[in-house]
């Protein structure tokens, strides 16, 4: 019997459905705090709506267990496959004492922790680009076998840090996988008023590197492709560029109107091709999927977005007396 696609590439059918439901639950807890924002009870939302298939897939084809991850603010998807919990997320979403990433200091979706090797998110966008870099110089430097995995959206392939980074990283041969989630806007500006190249991918060419370009709502072929580029790191061949092209479903964050800029019938199109909806398809269609199955894992998720809620909302804020710890020292 010919193999499906995801034993094709090595995955067993459990994790197939595990990167589904990893999708999943990044959608449902983005979607909760939307609500939460609307009804005025968390101050702000920046959505990974859309981009799940590409931020989960390519963490799934990490090694998770020693890999290291410089996610940007709409990766949700990583964090969570990177072992970040729904309770935590809802702890920063709400800016509570418990907040791993920063203890209710920094904007949520900055995310840092450092038991799961998530590197802590600076506010400039692309600064996590060159810290990624300096990750995968200590694994070349100490010959240990961990990667870094750094992702970025396309807007930020513009700044200064991107090509600081990727050229340091080819120049020395880094074991740094390069993840642009190009998601068609930066903030307001479409992608046509941003780069003059074809795609971003093609950059790679100038720093040494292999680029590619791949579906970012086809989990398993960005799995496929961060597989690949893991793999090269391994084995001492160094960085690689890998661009995701999916697109951003709801406004750039909670304080922007999209209406400004782009027209609901792109964004109601874009919508057509939901991973969320297609790979679930995929997992029907080759049986691992059932109905009974699937309403079994919203089920589970929705009681796991609840609990998470409401353990954040009756959780503590930080104390006031406590707002200089840790920038000075004592």
């Amino acid at each position: 019997m010919a193999k499906n696609r995801h034993e094709s590439l090595g995955l067993t059918d459990e994790q197939a459905l595990d990167i589904y439901k990893h999708m999943l639950l990044a959608r449902k807890l983005d979607e909760r705090m939307w609500l939460l924002n609307r009804a005025g009870k968390i101050p702000f939302v920046i959505s990974c709506q859309g981009q799940e298939a590409s931020q989960v897939g390519a963490s799934f084809a990490l090694n998770r267990d020693k890999d290291y991850t410089a996610p940007y603010y709409r990766d949700m998807g990583v964090v969570l496959a990177f072992g970040m919990t729904a309770k935590e997320l809802m702890l920063s979403a709400f800016g509570k004492a418990e907040d791993p990433n920063s203890g209710g200091r920094q904007m949520p979706s900055h995310f840092g922790q450092k038991e799961n090797r998530i590197l802590s998110q600076s506010s400039p966008v692309t600064t996590q680009l060159p810290h990624a870099v300096g990750v995968a110089l200590a694994a070349k430097m100490e010959q240990k076998d961990f990667a870094a995995f750094v992702t970025l959206g396309e807007g930020s392939t513009n700044q200064g840090d991107f090509h600081e980074g990727l050229n340091f990283a080819g120049v020395h041969k880094l074991p740094v996988i390069t993840m642009v989630e190009n998601n068609k806007y930066a903030i307001s500006v479409p992608l046509e008023k941003q780069i003059a190249s074809r795609n971003v991918s093609v950059r790679a060419e100038s720093y040494g590197m292999p680029g590619v370009t791949v579906d970012g709502n086809d989990p398993l072929a960005v799995y496929e492709e961060v597989k690949k580029a893991r793999d090269r790191a391994s084995n001492g061949e160094g960085p690689t560029l890998v661009e995701a092209i999916s697109y951003r479903f709801t406004a750039h964050s909670s304080d922007d109107d999209d209406r400004q800029y782009r027209e609901s019938a792109e964004v109601e199109e874009a919508k057509k091709k939901d991973a969320i909806i297609s790979y679930a398809a995929y997992l029907k269609g080759e049986g691992i999927l059932t109905e009974e199955m699937e309403e079994a894992f919203i089920a589970d998720i929705d009681s796991t977005v609840n609990e998470a809620t409401d353990y954040a909302e009756s959780a503590a804020y930080p104390e006031p007396e406590s707002a200089l710890n840790y920038v000075y020292e004592e």
